[in-house]
């Protein structure tokens, strides 16, 4: 595959089997993140990689604290999209995609519940990468968090191995450090699960569809 070919192929896989990739194919996705971009070449991104019982410990404390209805404490705040009827239509329209693909109806409490719930599973993935970079950074910087991450997803589909990214991942950062031992300082700004793809589920056949180029750029000159 192409560069181009590799883009077009990655998706958000929602669905994945069990089975641990080998380490090396791990290791070569980072070295493609470890590429990316950075303001001064600073390479602010910190990148944490959970598997085995390790994840499944997290994953445990994710869901009781959702099943708790603990309130969610990201450190980096997440988008408002809903004060932009445009950005909110695409969010409700891919939510309606992936609930048909899912079974889940209008007035399902319990299906959108379970839904959401699969979110801190990471959807069963084998591994999961948490991209984080020191609290004295701010939004400028986590851009380059941002494309260390876009070249791990693009690695690990050239590899032919599925990946999700998922904001919900910072929702209880302090998780995420005392799994890993991290300090305070270290903002945990999303996670990646990944591993193969469940082609057989349902909910990886969803298209939230792309606006066309012409509604999302402008040419001077």
């Amino acid at each position: 595959m192409d560069l181009f070919d590799v883009i077009q192929q990655r998706h958000s896989v929602r669905a994945f089997l069990p089975e641990p990739l080998d380490r090396g194919v791990i290791e070569r996705a980072l070295e493609a993140a470890n590429a990316a971009p950075s303001n001064c070449n600073v390479q602010p991104w910190r990148i944490l990689i959970a598997s085995g019982d390790a994840l499944e410990a997290i994953r445990t404390e994710l869901t009781d604290r959702v099943r708790r209805d603990v309130a969610p404490h990201p450190d980096f705040p997440p988008g408002d999209y809903a004060q932009v009827p445009e950005y909110r239509r695409r969010q409700i329209d891919c939510a309606v995609a992936m609930y048909n693909k899912l079974g889940v109806e209008r007035g399902d409490t319990e299906g959108r519940a379970l839904a959401n719930l699969r979110n801190y599973l990471m959807f069963d993935a084998p591994h999961a990468a948490f991209f984080c970079m020191h609290k004295i950074f701010g939004a400028t910087v986590a851009v380059d968090v941002g494309m260390a991450a876009q070249n791990f997803m693009l690695a690990l589909t050239a590899m032919g191995v599925g990946s999700c990214p998922q904001g919900t991942l910072r929702y209880y950062p302090d998780v995420v450090r005392k799994a890993f031992g991290e300090p305070d300082e270290t903002v945990v700004l999303f996670g990646v699960s990944f591993g193969m793809e469940d082609a057989a589920a349902p909910v990886n056949a969803t298209d939230p569809g792309r606006n066309a180029v012409a509604e999302n750029s402008s040419w001077i000159g």
